[in-house]
């Protein structure tokens, strides 16, 4: 019909799905958790051995591959988490900083 508009079917490609990593190792059933245990644990070395910055990347990186399929509360607790983590992040550059100086 003239006039309409079609969606385009949308592929089931993802780029997030091709996705293989083994620089962190997060235990099973962190992202269930609140924000505060979700920081904490991705900051540490143990799972993060590249430090709190690659805890960041796997969190957003988990956030992203969610997708629309993370409910709004499980993604607000998950945002808290960033938000907590990234204070943490500023508090240690700010200290790296001061011991640099």
């Amino acid at each position: 019909m003239p006039g309409i508009k079609r969606k385009k079917a949308r592929t089931t490609k993802r780029w997030v799905a091709g996705v293989t990593t083994d620089s962190t190792h997060p235990p099973p059933g962190l992202f269930t958790e609140k924000a505060a245990t979700i920081a904490q644990v991705v900051a540490s070395k143990k799972v993060s051995p590249k430090g709190p910055g690659s805890g960041m990347r796997m969190l957003t990186y988990f956030i992203n591959r969610a997708g629309r399929g993370l409910s709004a509360k499980r993604r607000a607790e998950l945002e808290k988490a960033k938000v907590l983590l990234s204070k943490r992040i500023d508090r240690a550059k700010g200290s790296a900083e001061r011991k640099a100086a």
